[in-house]
């Protein structure tokens, strides 16, 4: 077999879809598909029958592409984490305005999505964290690692707002920051509930009160 031919072989048990797409977009179409859809209606319940034909890929290719259904869940996390994440810098390294309405902005971001999709969505992060005690440790492990990056860019965000003399001066950056993703999440899934971002709303004005 060429080098070339053993690039392209299956990787895994099944067998290739013929939707045309290539492998690396195939594996993309399903990680949209599984973002889409557990982001809505939860991981653990959910069969991949779903995800597969949102994708338009037959079920017997799955494992062609993934080896399980963890490894495709793990590889779901990591897109909407570095999807996430780059969000986050967008409105936390934004130098044109403050340090505490950067904040803000990711929050009035982050509204307009829920409102956008209904409020049938929130954060796959916080929709898996909510499931752990059905989940492996590898999920354990890659919720933890998603949550202290994304509270390190809201404690450098506070550090900068601290320096500026924003916020009070007692304010311990890297606790506030670890506080501040666990109120989020409550107040996204409470307005996936209500369906109104008035839950979001609340625990925005009352963060920034606390550290004013």
């Amino acid at each position: 077999m060429s080098e070339n031919n053993k690039h392209n072989a299956p990787r895994g048990r099944g067998r290739p879809s013929k939707s045309g797409r290539s492998l690396s977009e195939t594996k993309q179409a399903l990680i949209q598909s599984g973002l889409a859809y557990f982001t809505e209606f939860g991981f653990s319940s959910s069969g991949i029958e779903q995800v597969l034909k949102q994708a338009g890929v037959p079920k017997g290719s799955f494992y062609y592409y993934f080896e399980s259904k963890e490894a495709f869940g793990l590889a779901v996390i990591d897109s909407y984490n570095r999807f996430f994440a780059n969000k986050l810098d967008t409105h936390l390294l934004n130098d044109k305005v403050l340090p505490l309405q950067r904040l803000n902005n990711f929050v009035q971001d982050a509204k307009e999505g829920m409102s956008r999709y209904n409020f049938q969505r929130g954060c796959l992060i916080g929709n898996l964290e909510r499931e752990i005690t059905l989940l492996s440790e590898s999920y354990h492990q890659a919720l933890n690692k998603v949550y202290a990056q994304w509270q390190k860019k809201v404690e450098q965000c506070l550090a900068l707002a601290l320096e500026q003399n924003l916020i009070r001066a007692t304010v311990n950056c890297e606790s506030v920051a670890i506080f501040f993703w666990i109120g989020w999440e409550g107040a996204v899934s409470r307005s996936k509930l209500v369906k109104n971002t008035s839950p979001m709303d609340n625990f925005i004005e009352n963060f920034f009160s606390l550290i004013s």
